[in-house]
């Protein structure tokens, strides 16, 4: 039974609570010992209740001025705050939780940032949390002074329902055991076999094409995101759990689509599941740390993690069985800390080194996320700008012809040599990054450096940051007049080195520093391979205006990138497509292989 987590929350600050009237209560006992009569019923009655708002009020002004003084000490100020008109800017959470459920992803924060700078502290529930898309911070959080931040007590508890202490949701040595254990696994002689993706990636274009070849369009992101489990799966946990043996999803208006023997495979469930306990999660953070008031009853991650659970459980069972007979057989020899054998798999290897389930349980659900997320939501918007950008589709099929032909399996060094078709991802990144959102918190008092002859941030300690490379990504200062356009020549031509190549930070699809992305190189080639087979079987690309869920109209009205778009953006933990990425392509011609 859990515990319900409105009453956690009082728990934890019950004795807060109850010291303001304890410290009345003492007073009038000395009061009325001291002075022999009884204090008046009315000072009591008063007294108690507004012992409450005198002592936050005190504490708020006490804190707020603390830190002025503190930051004036350092020459320095505190971020400018919001402007809000509700106590505790409710109004200002209110429309962020709005946007959160349906307007463009950051469109909040890019107002703000607009009237209030590049950096402000969203003064929300009385709590600093600072907001900042400026490169020169992020690196300072990320690289420059990362051991004076953290994901720290507020961000560990949003996320421990999901994540648990798994390596996206631990610090110290908890999270460099973490990292220790994934490294060896993501060596180059292991990303390079790509034995994997083509079993999965033949499968997934076959099973499009014949779907396609029925009348029907195909939901892009549902096919990838089974492709890239798999795959994944396999890859780290050495059993293929077989989400694309399920078929892929049939567009809503067909019948076919309400088969419970599709809609109850494990695979799918899990998959609904993994998306409701991320949307959850992520909602947790518009509330900071009273994000249990927003969910007082039941644990809102938990209802679908259990279903999660018993997709995870069954992989990490069979590979602690394998373990057992191993010890059985006396062929459990351990290797050293952070070395795999040959064949040996992620999970695998952690059973060495522990057999408890919570933290197989973490870890398979952060390798997860990031195996599966990040690069489907990668390829999803790779496609739907294939859909937007035919003549891009043009100069990449002639990159992969000129390359590899029509047929043959691409290599380690054929994805490298291939110049265009890593510019267009780094474009699919920058404008579509997996995370759009990140943040740490601060161990201690920091100071930002001042920037273009303004003051430096004084940062209090243990404040939340959240640092946006999505808006950072789409800054015209930073990228250019047409950093709001599709253009990968920007990663090609003398855009590279007057925006990028001097300043390396205002492009981070998969951090920096030493939490950096381990994946990195993984989903790199995870996402070429199977961009080029793909592209080595169609070269047209369109999406399905009958079937896709479109954007509202007023958004065809607004500035920047948000006209431009044609499907619905969203973000939990990753961005994805709301409703599916529903298109049609064009198969190439067979007589194009003779």
């Amino acid at each position: 039974m859990h515990f319900p987590p409105f009453l956690a929350a009082l728990v934890r600050i019950i004795p807060r609570l109850l010291f303001a009237p304890a410290a009345v209560y003492i007073s009038f006992q000395v009061f009325e010992a001291l002075v022999g009569e009884r204090a008046p019923q009315w000072l009591r009655i008063s007294a108690y209740l507004l012992v409450f708002p005198a002592t936050f009020v005190t504490k708020l002004l006490y804190t707020q001025n603390r830190d002025r003084r503190h930051a004036g000490h350092h020459g320095a100020v505190i971020p400018p705050s919001i402007k809000y008109r509700w106590p505790g800017a409710l109004d200002k959470l209110s429309a962020l939780v709005w946007n959160f459920s349906n307007g463009y992803i950051a469109e909040y924060g890019e107002s703000e940032c607009e009237e209030n700078g590049n950096t402000f502290n969203f003064y929300v529930l009385y709590e600093n949390r600072i907001f900042t898309t400026e490169p020169e911070y992020i690196k300072a959080i990320l690289a420059t002074q990362f051991t004076s931040y953290e994901k720290g007590p507020v961000i560990y508890d949003q996320f421990y329902s999901l994540l648990g202490a798994g390596v996206f949701n631990s610090d110290a040595d908890i999270w460099k055991f973490h990292r220790t254990m994934t490294r060896p696994f993501l060596t180059r002689d292991r990303i390079s076999d790509f034995d994997i993706f083509e079993k999965h990636a033949e499968d997934a274009i076959h099973q499009m094409k014949i779907r396609m070849r029925q009348g029907y369009s195909v939901d892009f992101q549902d096919v990838i995101s089974r492709f890239t489990l798999d795959s994944a799966t396999e890859f780290l946990f050495g059993k293929d759990v077989c989400s694309l043996s399920a078929g892929i999803v049939y567009p809503p208006s067909s019948p076919l689509s309400k088969d419970p023997a599709f809609l109850n495979h494990p695979s799918n469930r899990f998959s609904c599941a993994f998306l409701e306990s991320q949307i959850a999660t992520a909602n947790r953070t518009n509330y900071g740390s009273s994000w249990r008031f927003a969910e007082p009853w039941r644990d809102q991650v938990q209802k679908h993690m259990k279903i999660c659970l018993e997709f995870v459980d069954p992989i990490i069972a069979d590979t602690l069985a394998k373990k057992h007979e191993q010890r059985r057989l006396g062929l459990d020899a351990k290797e050293g800390m952070g070395q795999a054998k040959d064949g040996e798999t992620l999970l695998e290897h952690l059973v060495n080194y522990t057999e408890d389930q919570k933290v197989l349980r973490d870890e398979a659900m952060n390798t997860m996320i990031a195996g599966r997320d990040t690069t489907a939501g990668t390829l999803t918007f790779a496609v739907y700008m294939l859909s937007q950008h035919p003549d891009v589709i043009a100069r990449l099929r002639e990159e992969i012809i000129t390359k590899i032909g029509l047929s043959r399996r691409p290599t380690h060094d054929d994805i490298r040599e291939m110049k265009y078709l890593r510019a267009f991802i780094n474009e699919v990144l920058r404008l579509y990054p997996p995370v759009p959102f990140n943040g740490r918190s601060s161990t201690q008092a920091q100071i930002f450096p001042a920037l273009k002859g303004g003051k430096p941030f004084y940062i209090p300690p243990h404040t939340m940051i959240t640092y946006c490379v999505f808006l950072m990504h789409r800054r015209k200062d930073l990228w250019g007049p047409d950093a709001d356009l599709f253009d990968p020549d920007r990663f090609l031509d003398e855009r590279l080195h007057k925006y990028l190549t001097p300043n390396p930070f205002i492009f981070l699809p998969f951090n920096a520093g030493p939490r950096i992305c381990l994946g990195q190189q993984f989903a790199y080639n995870e996402i070429s391979y199977f961009l080029i087979r793909l592209l080595q079987s169609i070269d047209a690309v369109s999406l399905d205006m009958e079937t896709q869920r479109l954007p509202p109209s007023d958004w065809a009205q607004a500035k920047g990138r948000k006209a431009l778009e044609k499907v619905i953006l969203r973000s939990h933990l990753t961005m994805y497509v709301q409703g599916g990425l529903w298109v049609r392509m064009k198969e190439v011609d067979p007589l194009d292989f003779v």
